[in-house]
C-alpha cells in the first residue's frame, strides 16, 4: 500500500474513533438526547447526499432493510449506550460485530466456518468477557446491552447487504440517511424532552458535533474508505482498521478520561488479536499460522 493511501487509512481510522468520543461530549456533558442528535446526524446526511437519492436501487424493500439496521438501529443504540459507556468500553465490546457477521453469515448465507475463524471468533468473545468481568460478576449495565445491540444490528445489514449489488457508496449513504431520520425523529419527539433547552443553550456545540458526524465521518471519511476498498484488497485492509478501536481507547483515556485498567487492557488484547486471526488471512502472520498448525 502506498505511504500515501496507508496515512489516509489512519487519517479516517482516527476520525471515526473520535466521533464517539465527540458524541459521548455531546450527549453527556452538553446533555443532548440521544435519538434527537441521531436525528440531526441523518438529517444533514440526507440533506448532502439527496441528489444520490433518485432513481431509486431495486430491491427497494431490501435496501430500506439494510438502511435501518445499519443506519437507524445501529447508531441510536450507539448514541444511547454513550449516556452510560465510555468510549474505550464501547470500542472493545464493540467487537463481538465480528463473530456475530460470521455467524449470520453461516446461519442465512451458507457460509462455512473454518477452524481458524471459530477460533478468532473465540477469543473475541472471550476478550469482551474478560471486559465485562470482575470480581463480584459480570457488569452489563444497559449501555453495553445497547452496544451489543448496535453489533448486531449492523452485522445483520451487513449480512443482508451481501445479497445487493450495484448500489453507489453515495447513494447508499443517502438511504441510510433518508431511512433513519424519520423513525428516530418521530421516536425522539415521542421519547424524549429537552430538545429545546439544548438548542437554546448549547446550539454551537451540538451543530459542531453534527457536522463531524454528519458531513466529516458519514459523507468523507465513509466515502474515502470505499475508494480504498476499490484500489486495495479487503484482506489487506481489514487488519489495518484495527487502528479504530485502538485509537478508540486512547482517545477515551485522554479526552473523556475513561476508566482503563488492567483487566481492560488484557480484554482488549484478546479481543483485537482475536479480530485479527480472523481478518487476515492463513499464513500471513504468526497468529494464523500457530492457529492453522494447531488446527
Amino acid at each position: 500500500m502506498p505511504a500515501r493511501d496507508f496515512a489516509l487509512l489512519a487519517v479516517i481510522c482516527l476520525v471515526w474513533a473520535g466521533n464517539n468520543v465527540v458524541s459521548k461530549i455531546i450527549i453527556t456533558h452538553f446533555g443532548a438526547p440521544p435519538l434527537f442528535y441521531a436525528t440531526a446526524r441523518f438529517a444533514l446526511v440526507t440533506l448532502l447526499t439527496l441528489p444520490w437519492l433518485l432513481p431509486a436501487p431495486r430491491p427497494l424493500g431490501r435496501l430500506v432493510l439494510v438502511a435501518l439496521l445499519i443506519g437507524a438501529a445501529s447508531f441510536a443504540l450507539v448514541f444511547l449506550a454513550l449516556k452510560t459507556t465510555s468510549p474505550s468500553s464501547m470500542a472493545i465490546v464493540s467487537q463481538l460485530g465480528l463473530p456475530i457477521s460470521i455467524a449470520l453469515s453461516a446461519l442465512m448465507l451458507g457460509e462455512r466456518i473454518p477452524p481458524r475463524r471459530a477460533i478468532g471468533m473465540a477469543l473475541t468473545l472471550a476478550g469482551v468477557v474478560v471486559v465485562l468481568w470482575n470480581p463480584t460478576g459480570f457488569s452489563v449495565g444497559a449501555g453495553l446491552l445497547f452496544v451489543v445491540g448496535s453489533a448486531a444490528a449492523g452485522s445483520l445489514g451487513a449480512v443482508l447487504m451481501k445479497r445487493m449489488d450495484g448500489v453507489s457508496p453515495l447513494r447508499f449513504q443517502a438511504w441510510v440517511g433518508f431511512s433513519a431520520l424519520w423513525p428516530l425523529g418521530a421516536l425522539s419527539a415521542v421519547l424524549e424532552h429537552g430538545q429545546g433547552v439544548v438548542l437554546a443553550h448549547a446550539l454551537w456545540p451540538f451543530l459542531a458535533g453534527v457536522v463531524f458526524s454528519g458531513l466529516v465521518v458519514s459523507v468523507i471519511a465513509h466515502t474515502a474508505y470505499y475508494g480504498l476498498i476499490q484500489r486495495h484488497e479487503v484482506n489487506l485492509l481489514q487488519p489495518l482498521m484495527l487502528m479504530t478501536p485502538l485509537a478508540n481507547i486512547a482517545l477515551g483515556v485522554w479526552i473523556t478520561h475513561d476508566h482503563f485498567d488492567a483487566r481492560m487492557a488484557a480484554g482488549a488484547a484478546l479481543a483485537l488479536i482475536g479480530v485479527l486471526v480472523v481478518a487476515v488471512p492463513s499464513g500471513s502472520n504468526p497468529f494464523s499460522r500457530l492457529i492453522g498448525n494447531a488446527a
